[in-house]
């Protein structure tokens, strides 16, 4: 049986996280797959695997400790941020060396890295008969400096797949002359549900990480401006959630409730009791629970800065793309789905039929394929 090795940074809350362990359970349908995890975030992993998915974490009890030598810093506890500040070195200086041992050593014959310094590392440690695959995740957003990198880290490499189609496109082009193939595979969700969201009741819902490029600040003050006694629910953490708490509160802004990070059972009977979801990201390459939201029959309303959105939202048929960065224009949006029960059931229903693209039982062909060396194939 072939072998596969991912190498993933950790496996906690996330939505690379969330697609590494969906790839693993796909390929451990035919395959022997094995996560080489860096540090172990949390003492079970957050999402569902496969018994026959194996873990391996390279870095015991260590974690990351950043969040612990900033509270340090902002409480002028200078020496031990200094101690923290070291600690951090090391941690990091194990990181890499652990990682490339691991690569060095590998039985795997397929590897796939998700981080662009992975793709580096793997290039250049792997052994010269492994099949080497980058997984990029993250869209550049105009980043040349970032866009170069991993130009720079992907031409050792067999693969390069982009979960978005101009990505796939850019860096063809970008790496045109060189051995790395890039191949468009877009991310998956688990299932669409048998039960779809009733939409009679309004509710509104969004998911993700608090961090500044998700945008949840925008989206708080754009739920004020919609002056509604309507719900939101946001599901997800991190490190804005003290900068919104403190926002929501000193604006007396009724109506939010911040549920943390959730698993994927809170999460869908969140989503089926919901009408429309939001999105207000500067930057998303893909949007996992965007499709699963639509997978619900829940229609979407999203910022069109948001690349992976374009792909996905078909503005005006399953959904809504506001230009600019323009809350007024969103705020009509949201109001008029949130007006029209009839307008809320047709987006509604054409986002369902196109989230059913996105199922394991299409996507995963596309992996069997480089598995099974059909891209090798094409290239004699």
């Amino acid at each position: 049986m072939k072998k596969i090795s991912i190498l993933a940074l950790h496996l906690g809350y996330g939505g690379i996280e969330k697609a590494v362990v969906s790839l693993a359970n796909i390929l451990s349908e035919r395959y022997e797959v094995e996560i080489a995890c860096c540090y172990k975030m949390y003492e079970k992993e957050c999402f569902t695997l496969n018994d026959k998915v194996k873990v391996r974490y390279l870095m015991g009890d260590l974690k990351p400790n950043k969040k612990e030598f900033l509270e340090l810093v902002k409480s002028h506890k200078f020496i031990g941020a200094f101690k923290e500040g070291l600690k951090s070195f090391k941690i990091l200086s194990l990181k890499k060396r652990n990682m490339i041992n691991y690569i060095k050593n590998c039985d795997s014959k397929y590897v796939i890295a998700t981080r662009d310094v992975f793709f580096d590392w793997l290039g250049e440690y792997g052994k010269s008969d492994t099949i080497k695959i980058g997984w990029e995740h993250a869209h550049y957003h105009g980043n040349m400096k970032y866009a170069d990198n991993i130009v720079r880290c992907s031409k050792k490499l067999d693969y390069l797949v982009l979960v978005s189609n101009n990505l796939k496109k850019y860096y063809y082009e970008e790496l045109r002359g060189n051995k790395c193939r890039c191949l468009y595979i877009p991310n998956v969700i688990d299932n669409i549900p048998d039960e779809v969201a009733s939409l009679k009741s309004n509710r509104l819902v969004s998911v993700g990480r608090l961090s500044p490029e998700k945008g949840f600040l925008d989206l708080v003050k754009i739920y004020k401006k919609l002056n509604t006694t309507v719900p939101l629910d946001i599901i997800g953490d991190g490190s804005e959630r003290e900068k919104i708490e403190t926002y929501i509160k000193n604006e007396n802004i009724k109506g939010i409730t911040l549920h943390g990070f959730r698993d994927k059972e809170y999460i869908d009977k969140i989503l089926n009791k919901s009408s429309v979801y939001l999105m207000t990201s500067y930057t998303e390459s893909f949007g996992i629970v965007l499709i699963e939201a639509m997978s619900h029959g829940v229609s979407p309303v999203a910022f069109d800065d948001a690349e992976g959105a374009r792909e996905i939202i078909s503005s005006g048929r399953n959904g809504y793309l506001i230009k600019n960065r323009n809350f007024d224009a969103y705020v009509k949006k949201v109001n008029d789905l949130l007006n029209d029960y009839s307008l809320r059931k047709r987006l509604g229903k054409e986002a369902r039929n196109d989230s059913k693209n996105y199922t394991s039982d299409i996507i995963k062909y596309k992996w069997f394929d480089i598995i099974e060396g059909k891209y090798e194939k094409k290239k004699k």
